[in-house]
C-alpha cells in the first residue's frame, strides 16, 4: 500500500524517473542569509578586493588566483560551517523535499562542503564516478545548493537512471579504464543541469555525475550535503563519525533507552 498524497506521489516519481529533483528553497531569506555571510567572510579573505557589489561570488576569479583557491575555499569552509546557526539552516532550505523522498528523521553530515570552481581552471574537477563506488550508503541523497546561477559548464553533470543502468550492466569492461575513458563513453547521454540561485537540488548519488571545466565567464559557487534516514544502512560514513541525527523523534529516542525488566 502507498498511503502517500498525490503531491508527494508526483515528487517521489520525478525523482525515480530522473535521478533528481529540482526545486524553489523553502526559505529564501535564509538563503540569502547564507550567502550573504560568504560574501562577508570574502570581503575579510581577499586583500584587496574589487568591490564587485552583489555579483561578487560571479566574479571572484577577477581577485582569486587558481593558486590561492583551495586555501580559500577551505577558510570559506571552515567560516560558513562555524556559524552555529548553519546546518539548521541549510537542511530547512530542503526540508519539505526531504521528508517526501527520505523522511523525517533524518541524519545530515557532519559538515557542508563549498566547491568553487573558476573559469577555465582545471584545478577544482569532479571526475565522473557514483559516490556508491567508493563506499557511500545507497541510502544517502545529496543536497546541491547553488549559491549562483548555475547552468551548462558552470553547474554538474549526472548520468540518467535508464543509462545507469545500461552502463552496470556492462560496467566489468570499464575495469582498467580511467574515469575520462569513462566520461568518454557516456558524454552523450549525460545530462547537464540548470540550477538557479533561490533554487535546491537533491539528486540520486548512485548515478554517476561530476563536472568539467568551466567554460562560462563566470565562477560557481555551490554547497552539497548528505542526508539519510537515521535507521537505514550506513556504508562508509557512520553515525557520528560523518553523520549525526537531526530529527530524531520522541518515539525513537525513547525506545533506543528502553530496556525490558528482568525477572
Amino acid at each position: 500500500m502507498n498511503f502517500l498524497q498525490q503531491s508527494e506521489k508526483d515528487v517521489s516519481q520525478e525523482y525515480a524517473d530522473k535521478g533528481y529533483i529540482i526545486r524553489p528553497v523553502a526559505d529564501k531569506n535564509m538563503l540569502d542569509k547564507i550567502r550573504d555571510e560568504l560574501v562577508s567572510l570574502i570581503e575579510k579573505t581577499i586583500h584587496p578586493i574589487i568591490n564587485h557589489g552583489s555579483n561578487i561570488l560571479n566574479e571572484v576569479h577577477k581577485s582569486l588566483s587558481p593558486d590561492n583557491l583551495n586555501p580559500f575555499r577551505l577558510k570559506m569552509i571552515e567560516g560558513i560551517n562555524d556559524r552555529a546557526w548553519f546546518r539548521q539552516a541549510y537542511y530547512q532550505l530542503a526540508m519539505p523535499y526531504l521528508n517526501i523522498l527520505v523522511g523525517n528523521e533524518l541524519s545530515m553530515q557532519l559538515r557542508v562542503n563549498l566547491s568553487i570552481q573558476l573559469p577555465d581552471d582545471n584545478s577544482s574537477l569532479l571526475p565522473t564516478h557514483a559516490d556508491t563506488w567508493s563506499g557511500d550508503s545507497p541510502y544517502e541523497v545529496v543536497v546541491w545548493l547553488p549559491l549562483v546561477d548555475c547552468y551548462d559548464t558552470k553547474s554538474m553533470y549526472l548520468l540518467p537512471p535508464t543509462h545507469t543502468q545500461e552502463l552496470e550492466k556492462n560496467f566489468s569492461k570499464y575495469a582498467g579504464k580511467n574515469s575520462e575513458e569513462l566520461f568518454q563513453s557516456i558524454k552523450n547521454d549525460i545530462e547537464w543541469l540548470k540550477v538557479n540561485y533561490g533554487e535546491v537540488l537533491v539528486f540520486n548519488q548512485t548515478l554517476p555525475h561530476g563536472n568539467r571545466i568551466n567554460k562560462e565567464n563566470e565562477t560557481r559557487w555551490s554547497m552539497n550535503c548528505r542526508f539519510k534516514s537515521v535507521f537505514s544502512p550506513y556504508g562508509d560514513k557512520k553515525l557520528g563519525e560523518f553523520f549525526e541525527p537531526i530529527t530524531l523523534r520522541t518515539v525513537s529516542r525513547m525506545a533506543m533507552d528502553y530496556k525490558l525488566p528482568s525477572i
